[in-house]
């Protein structure tokens, strides 16, 4: 379904993002990975499904390296026609001692990573009028928790900034939605799995039955796999007027 398009995935070397690159590169496109840690790891994953991948090491904290992959990708693979906004980071802690250095990063990276790549992506996008950007909030975009003031205000703002894009686009073939997903169980919900066994004395998989069970009434976690196929979809003709939605998959979170 995809083959001729070329995916540009942030934060795809673990976890969602990689879920999501694979998932489209199952349908043919070729796909750009960016992401810290293992690199060729992934890369060969998405190579061994027949399709061309790449990968840029931009730091997304920083608006110039940024400029550098978009530069890159259309250097590779003349533009990129799917753009999944994905990379982000996590802090815990009550906003009195919340440290403003993390502030700044959640902020840099969850959110304004998204408007640089958005802004560089959408040129290419018009002019080829066709074009899909999905970008990754949270349930924490739609809802709020308590001592993740950064995040949920990131994840608010992905939203916010999904469906002004949306708007801006709605009469071409561009459109740009937001995935929103529960628990997923990725190396930052491991950490607060772990962290939570830690503090009470309890086992790993106990930890994770307690996380789940305070919001997710479906007591599971979303798999990046199922995440990926819902990309897809974005992807496809089916979705060609499915525009500026915040689509939760969570077990029911946000239906409480």
């Amino acid at each position: 379904m995809l083959k001729g398009k070329t995916a540009l995935v942030t934060g795809s070397t673990s976890g969602i993002g990689l879920g999501i690159a694979l998932a489209l590169a199952r349908q043919g496109a070729s796909i750009v990975l960016n992401g810290f840690g293992d690199t060729e790891g992934p890369k060969a994953q998405v190579e061994a499904l027949g399709v061309k991948a790449a990968y840029h090491g931009a730091d997304m904290s920083k608006a110039a390296e940024i400029g550098d992959m978009m530069t890159f990708c259309a250097a590779q693979f003349g533009r990129v026609d799917i753009l999944i906004n994905n990379a982000g980071i996590q802090h815990v802690a009550p906003i009195e001692s919340f440290p403003p250095e993390r502030w700044d990063a959640i902020i840099a990276i969850n959110l304004t990573s998204a408007f640089h790549t958005t802004r560089l992506a959408l040129p290419a996008m018009q002019q080829a009028n066709w074009g899909r950007i999905i970008n990754v909030a949270s349930t924490h975009g739609l809802v709020a928790s308590a001592q993740k003031s950064a995040y949920v205000a990131s994840k608010h703002g992905i939203v916010g900034l999904t469906k002004v894009t949306a708007l801006e686009n709605a009469t071409t073939g561009i459109t740009c939605n937001a995935i929103c997903p529960g628990w997923v169980l990725t190396p930052l919900v491991q950490k607060q799995v772990d962290a939570r066994a830690s503090e009470q004395g309890i086992s790993n998989e106990e930890a994770q039955k307690q996380l789940l069970a305070e919001k997710e009434p479906s007591l599971q976690f979303t798999t990046a796999a199922e995440l990926g196929e819902l990309a897809v979809f974005f992807c496809s003709p089916a979705a060609n007027n499915v525009r500026g939605v915040a689509w939760n998959m969570d077990g029911g979170w946000v239906a409480q």
